[in-house]
């Protein structure tokens, strides 16, 4: 037999051999980078609302448009006084135009003790929180004078909490150490050992009321996902 076809025969089974030896130790070390663990970090805060939304509706009827329109005009500016004496500038008070109903003139009307009925709403924009809510509550000055502010469906005060980006870095990184914490103690637990990240996820940011009694305090959450590698 030619010795170049024996060398050459020989050569590709050592290489099929090696081969062979190879392979199970790659797939076994590939399956030990699919061992991985899913968490979840979580970040709660409660924070304070920086920015106070406060509309002050306002209204006044009657049967005779002259004197609806002045007792209308003088309750608007009531309002305005109680708000600058409170210390509300007046690039913090914006005012939306009046609205004038004439119930005779509306045909399915059933309400008709007054012809006329004038609103307006008056609102505050303030991130002086503390200075909105104590004017909230000395609203009894505006009652003393006839005036009884209505808030209906669509004229509730809003407290926002604007300063997110002031804290969402902080809040980011506490929610991956807490889901670090959480792979930790499932890697002990199953007799593992914790992995570098494979891939990590930022959750969206939640701003809700903390209860309905304080909506000023707001309860900022972010949940982060994140998955590690295991390791025998």
């Amino acid at each position: 037999m030619d010795k170049t076809k024996v060398f050459s025969a020989l050569a590709i089974l050592a290489g099929m051999i090696f081969i062979g030896i190879m392979i199970p130790r790659a797939v076994s070390v590939n399956r030990s980078y699919e061992r991985i663990v899913n968490v979840k970090g979580l970040c709660e805060r409660e924070v304070k609302a920086d920015r106070a939304i406060w509309p002050i509706q306002y209204k006044a009827v009657g049967n005779d448009l002259a004197s609806v329109y002045q007792e209308f005009a003088a309750k608007g500016e009531a309002v305005r006084a109680f708000l600058t004496k409170g210390g509300v500038s007046a690039e913090e008070i914006s005012e939306s135009s009046p609205v004038l109903t004439d119930k005779l003139a509306q045909e399915y009307s059933s309400n008709r003790t007054f012809r006329y009925v004038a609103k307006g709403v008056i609102t505050v924009c303030s991130s002086d929180v503390d200075k909105v809510l104590a004017l909230m509550g000395d609203q009894s000055v505006l009652f003393k004078k006839g005036i009884a502010p209505e808030n209906d469906w669509g004229n509730q005060p809003e407290f926002l909490f604007v300063g997110l980006n002031d804290i969402k870095p902080e809040m980011v990184e506490e929610a991956t150490k807490n889901a670090r914490e959480v792979a930790e103690k499932f890697a002990k637990d199953s007799g593992s050992k914790l992995g570098k990240i494979k891939t990590a996820s930022q959750g969206t940011f939640s701003i809700e009321p903390r209860d309905s009694n304080t909506p000023y305090i707001k309860k900022v959450r972010v949940v982060n996902l994140v998955t590690y590698y295991l390791s025998k």
